[in-house]
């Protein structure tokens, strides 16, 4: 059988995890398997900081909404419900966008909401 040397191969998969862990603090970007450990971990918590951006977003879009909306005398929750009934359909990225940048359509929302929550 012949004899399989793996130099390159072992050399270029060295190259790419001490490229990644560039900028790290002393040996976890210089000695290869520190650096390795460094690089999974936080490719570790990078895939899993992925996931909780979007519930970190949602939760401070529903914050913003939730201010907004009791300023104008309705909570959150009621006022999400209001705007079922009444068969709209915005979702709550652009409802924060709009309590923020847009309160007089905002306000008219609320006020549809009211009405179908009262009717």
């Amino acid at each position: 059988m012949a004899r399989v040397k793996r130099a390159v191969n072992a050399h270029k998969k060295r190259r790419k995890t001490l490229k990644l862990a560039k900028g790290y603090v002393g040996a976890r970007s210089k000695k290869y398997r520190i650096a390795n450990e460094t690089v999974i971990r936080a490719l570790r918590f990078a895939y899993i900081g992925r996931k909780l951006r979007k519930r970190d977003f949602r939760k401070l879009w529903i914050a913003r909404i939730n201010a907004a909306a009791r300023n104008n005398g309705l909570s959150y929750s009621k006022f999400i419900n209001g705007l079922k009934l009444s068969g709209i359909e915005i979702n709550r990225k652009m409802l924060a966008e709009m309590a923020i940048n847009d309160e007089a359509g905002f306000a008219k929302l609320i006020d549809i909401a009211k009405e179908k929550i009262n009717a």
